[in-house]
Formats: structure tokens, sequence, C-alpha cells
């Protein structure tokens, strides 16, 4: 069998809306994005790890630690566009997108999303992401969360803020997850998520991965248990603090 290049790309903007300056926050003697960029490279899953980014700052941060960092050379309103970018000119075939700001980023949950495409024999499957079940009705109701719902076969039918499935239903319960931003692409999906215009769908609920469904690619979504700790809030970094201790 062919071997895969796969690498993984950590998309990082400085100016976050709800915490700006989130990724150069101190989490046990290092910047946070730093430790993101040590958690990639641990997993020992990828030949490179990079981390691409529109700020010179956290560029030098990673470069003087020892680190690969590439600037981006235009703005972009994702971290797909940011990535595709980047990638343009590589001779790779799956980048995987590990978010910036999730330090505790884990082996178990990066690995099943790159088995997916090894057990992709007729190449169907464009992209592949994460999910996580959750059963606290705050969670479920929250707007901040995004949810998804999936096919029998695990291939996402939709995701958004709203609760889906809504629970018509008195008598029946169903799961709810939670979608994880963490995506394993083929190359020339994310090429062509940065050259398609955003459609209705996307632009109301603000979740770049429905433009992949609106233009019909398939995303298969991968179950894990480890639900992490994403920084968005100054109220996540002490989380955060609290478990690195």
């Amino acid at each position: 069998m062919q071997t895969m290049k796969i690498i993984a790309m950590i998309p990082a903007r400085y100016a976050a809306s709800r915490f700006p300056g989130k990724l150069m926050q101190d989490l046990g003697g290092k910047p946070v994005i730093v430790r993101t960029y040590e958690a990639a490279v641990k997993t020992r899953l990828f030949d490179e790890v990079y981390v691409v980014t529109d700020s010179a700052l956290i560029y030098d941060t990673i470069v003087d630690c020892g680190g690969k960092a590439m600037m981006s050379l235009k703005e972009h309103e994702c971290g797909s566009d940011r990535i595709a970018e980047a990638v343009q000119e590589m001779d790779i075939d799956i980048v995987v997108n590990v978010q910036g700001d999730e330090p505790f980023t884990d082996r178990e949950s990066l690995s099943g999303l790159i088995e997916v495409f090894r057990k992709d024999k007729d190449s169907e499957i464009d992209l592949a992401s994460l999910m996580t079940r959750i059963t606290e009705k705050d969670d479920i109701e929250n707007p901040n969360t995004v949810k998804v719902i999936v096919d029998k076969r695990n291939f996402a039918l939709y995701f958004s803020r709203s609760v889906i499935p809504y629970p018509r239903a008195v008598d029946f319960s169903p799961a709810y997850y939670k979608h994880k931003g963490v995506y394993a692409f083929r190359k020339q999906a994310v090429l062509d998520f940065a050259q398609l215009p955003m459609l209705p769908l996307e632009a109301a609920e603000k979740i770049e991965a429905i433009r992949f469904l609106e233009y019909g690619k398939k995303i298969k979504m991968v179950e894990t248990r480890v639900t992490g700790i994403e920084i968005d809030t100054p109220e996540d970094l002490a989380k955060a603090k609290a478990a690195w201790r």
C-alpha cells in the first residue's frame, strides 16, 4: 500500500475575538501555542508539524523554541482558509487541522481521524472530523456548542448551534454530539474550500464545516471520548492551568 504523507497544521491568530492573545497566555511555564505544538509533535503521527499564523510574535515564539512556523501572506476568515494557503505548493496527501487553543491534543483522537483515510479504499471521504457525546442540558442548548447529526455510517448530515435533533418525542431520548473543530482533510478538499464562496447556511450558523456539506463534500465523523480543554475564555485558561498542575 502506498504511504500517505500526513502533516499537521496549527492555524494561530493572535487577535481571537472572545479572548485576544489567548495563544500567548502562560500554561505551565510556556505559551499555550507552544504547548499545543509540542502536544502535536509528541503524538508522532505526522511527517511534519507547522504553526501557520498572521502574528510575528507567535511565529518568533515557535521558531525560538525550535519549532516550524509559517507566516500567512493574506488575511483569512477561518483556519481552513489559512491552511489552504499554506499547503498549496506542498507535496502532501492529508493535512490535519489541530486547533491552536487545545494544548491537551491527544494521540488517540488524531490517530482515529487518520485511520479513516487508510481504510477509505475508494477515496469517497473528503475530510474527517471529531465528535464527542454530550449529555448535560446546558451543553445541548448552548449556542456556543456546535452539535452534529450523522447517518448510520457516521457521515455528517448537518451541524448547528441549535438543538439537533429536536426532542419532539417525549418518550425517546436521542444521542447528542458536540462537534470538535479538529479536521483531517485530503489536500484537494481544503484547497476547494478556500475557492468556494460562502453559502446561506454557513453564513447563518457561522460554522465552516457546513460549507463542505453545502457543496456536496463527504465528512466522516469519528467519535472520541477525549473531551480535552479548548481555551476560549479566561475561565477555560484557569481550568487548563488546574489540569496541567
